[in-house]
């Protein structure tokens, strides 16, 4: 446990220092989630009704910015399977370092690069005419309701790169499981224009959990949302999926 720390810390460093030499890493933070906001606002808004909101801009920011931060597990994932892969990880096992601080490392390095996505979706959101309608307090505090989101899909990230047996594997798994659950949502559409079922299943979603209480926090939605529950759902993903990755990880060392 005295290693932990130090060692975690150490292996989040070898992860964002490759994040420079790896320009196509770094258009998933920047570039992509730029394109996929502009994409929302200007061809699909005129078509989209949100009641409460003064515009479709005010009501996809928080939601478009949910659904980046649960994606930023992919590089866990392809970067876990890359290492299994190559055998890296067994000479992580060779050296005297806390097993624990290679996923702890990894989720805490989506940490890094998770705060600056939040940081370049809602500049280009505040560019095009986003407007926050809270105080500072509130505005952090969505600020680590998405830390905490990205921080429980990064575990989810985790034990789907352990589970597979290449980087492609574990982008088209990691893709086809996260996509629904980010679109079947609050996170671009209010969920009452869903046929029943379907509205069901997106009320019920943790991602519109944390997208409504993101609004309230930061435009005073008028939709009930429920800040605690929103909290509370990350936690569960949290501690339901970290210990199944540590498990897989540990199995898959045992072999």
């Amino acid at each position: 446990m005295t290693r932990l720390m130090p060692d975690t810390l150490v292996m989040a460093e070898r992860n964002l220092v490759r994040l420079p030499r790896s320009p196509d890493l770094l258009i998933g933070f920047t570039v992509q989630p730029i394109m996929f906001v502009l994409l929302f606002a200007y061809v699909f808004g005129g078509a989209i009704e949100t009641p409460g909101y003064d515009s479709y801009i005010d009501f996809l920011i928080p939601g478009i910015i949910a659904q980046n931060i649960a994606f930023g597990g992919f590089v866990t994932a392809l970067g876990l399977a890359e290492d299994m892969s190559k055998g890296l990880i067994d000479r992580f096992r060779s050296l005297p370092t806390a097993r624990a601080s290679v996923l702890a490392g990894r989720t805490l390095a989506d940490v890094v690069t998770n705060t600056t996505a939040i940081l370049v979706l809602l500049a280009t959101g505040l560019i095009i005419g986003f407007s926050f309608e809270a105080g500072v307090g509130e505005i952090l505090a969505g600020f680590g309701l998405l830390l905490l989101l990205g921080f429980a899909f990064s575990w989810v990230f985790a034990l789907i790169g352990l589970s597979v047996s290449t980087p492609e594997a574990a982008n088209g798994i990691g893709f086809t499981l996260i996509f629904p659950i980010t679109f079947i949502s609050s996170a671009f559409v209010p969920v009452a224009s869903m046929p029943d079922g379907l509205r069901q299943v997106a009320e019920a979603n943790p991602v519109s959990v944390v997208v409504d209480a993101l609004r309230s926090l930061w435009l005073g939605s008028p939709a009930d949302a429920n800040i605690l529950l929103a909290v509370g759902w990350c936690l569960a993903i949290t501690a339901i999926f970290a210990p199944l990755a540590v498990r897989k990880y540990r199995r898959a060392n045992a072999r």
